[in-house]
């Protein structure tokens, strides 16, 4: 994996990802390790972002690499108007491997294209977020003990949500069954669901919430993302389609547990934060485990 770009969550092979869950670990028992001590990261996020910039900092900076970077386009020179290329090309004279979020669709895979350093895509507008898939996935290994043979539903903004379109993509590698719990208006893209036919597997459509939880093995909730859409309208017709309380989980499996990318807003309520299957917050300290993985593996440091 050595200076390869991490674009899409197709950019790695099943036995690549499986290595990096298992790096993961073994930083887990020892998260720290000055092993890039001689590394520089940039972090680039023309998006707001607060656990993917900080996690990937964190990680970072527990194995001894200097972060240099920006948290917004709007203390970057983007603001003066200047180019992604040209933002790209100065960054890498700086740094020896890129972090980037992005609002705009594309916009990591072209930035790849023209860094002379690897680059990591921490997200592109509704398109991909392959380190959070990595995440999620290591988080569903933990709890379940295997990512075989699993059902498991994703709810709320299908259509938009980077997160749920990248680890329905890596799930399909797992003989997984997928439960598609939406709004009419934010069902999951034709284009995410042909890679479920591709694998012949199964999904089933719903719209109400209770019908999949005792059906379930993994809750991956998800935020209506009121910045995805253009007209303020659609976006107050669906906002509260669906909250998660603690007394809907009276028949849920015994080892259900549920993932959530955060931020949350209303679709988790907060007593169920105290629920043993609530495991987002874990999830989100996963993160830092996954991605000191990924730069240590990208940087040629850990094979």
């Amino acid at each position: 994996m050595k200076n390869r770009n991490l674009i899409s969550i197709n950019d790695f092979s099943k036995e690549e990802q499986l290595r990096i869950l298992e790096l993961a670990a073994e930083f887990e028992q020892q998260p720290t390790q000055k092993i890039l001590e001689n590394f520089v990261v940039a972090t680039l996020f023309f998006e707001p972002s607060t656990r993917t910039r900080l996690s990937f900092e964190s990680a970072a900076s527990r194995l001894g690499a200097k972060v240099i970077g920006f948290s917004s386009a709007a203390s970057s020179s983007v603001t003066k108007g200047e180019s992604l290329k040209d933002t790209i090309l100065t960054v890498s004279n700086y740094s020896d491997i890129i972090v980037m979020r992005h609002p705009r669709e594309g916009s990591a895979r072209y930035a790849a294209e023209v860094s002379p350093v690897p680059v990591i895509n921490a997200g592109d507008g509704a398109n991909q977020h392959p380190t959070q898939t990595l995440l999620d996935m290591y988080s569903i290994q933990k709890t379940q003990g295997t990512l075989d043979n699993l059902q498991v539903a994703f709810v709320g903004d299908l259509k938009y949500g980077r997160t749920v379109h990248s680890l329905t993509m890596a799930l399909t590698q797992f003989n997984t069954t997928f439960h598609l719990v939406s709004p009419l208006e934010l069902k999951l893209p034709s284009y995410v669901k042909r890679h479920i036919k591709e694998k012949n597997l199964a999904y089933y459509q719903y719209t109400e919430l209770m019908e999949i939880i005792p059906k379930v093995d993994i809750i991956y909730m998800t935020r209506i993302q009121r910045e995805r859409f253009s007209d303020p309208m659609e976006y107050e017709k669906v906002k509260n389609a669906y909250n998660l309380s603690n007394n809907m989980l009276t028949d849920a499996r015994s080892n259900m547990r549920i993932l959530h990318p955060l931020p949350r807003v209303n679709e988790i309520a907060e007593d169920v934060d105290n629920n043993p299957k609530a495991y987002y917050f874990q999830q989100a300290l996963n993160g830092v485990f996954v991605r000191q993985a990924l730069l240590s593996a990208i940087l040629g440091v850990k094979k």
